[in-house]
């Protein structure tokens, strides 16, 4: 299996060893558009893998905070008393970039940018840019697609 991600479509599919797509979804991708740059809140293109999956049997809706579930729920009512916050919910994928010098190391590791797929309220929009660098997906989407990648799985984000 391979991901390939569409900016321009704001669409996720999930491709198979004989290149048929066999899942797709919409995503929500940077606000800001795409770039490699840390500190730039875009979305990183070019060739990814995922490096860890984070929150394997946590519960829907799990908040994390820095790759870890804080013990909330997320529900418009929390979503209410913490109006500016990133919601980061149900699980996480963590991507690393391939391409020394475009999306590893230096100041451009998508890595190190802490760039992952993960859930988001099920209020928010996809198929439209709003995030500050992550690919955002719905949490029923994102709980199908996590079971069915791999750590290692290649991923390729184009415009």
């Amino acid at each position: 299996m391979r991901i390939h991600i569409s900016i321009a479509r704001q669409q996720l599919n999930l491709i198979n060893d004989e290149d048929k797509i066999v899942r797709s979804y919409l995503i929500s991708s940077a606000r800001n558009g795409n770039g490699q740059q840390r500190g730039s809140f875009c979305t990183p293109l070019g060739k990814h893998i995922i490096r860890a999956k984070i929150g394997d049997k946590q519960p829907i809706n799990t908040v994390f905070v820095k790759r870890r579930p804080t013990g909330e729920i997320y529900t418009p009512e929390l979503a209410a008393r913490y109006p500016g916050r990133d919601w980061i919910l149900t699980r996480i994928m963590w991507l690393s970039g391939c391409e020394v010098g475009f999306n590893r190391l230096g100041l451009v590791d998508t890595m190190r940018r802490y760039i992952y797929i993960h859930g988001s309220p099920d209020s928010a929009e996809m198929g439209r840019p709003g995030s500050i660098g992550c690919i955002r997906m719905h949490n029923g989407d994102l709980l199908d697609l996590f079971d069915r990648v791999i750590v290692g799985t290649p991923i390729e984000i184009n415009q």
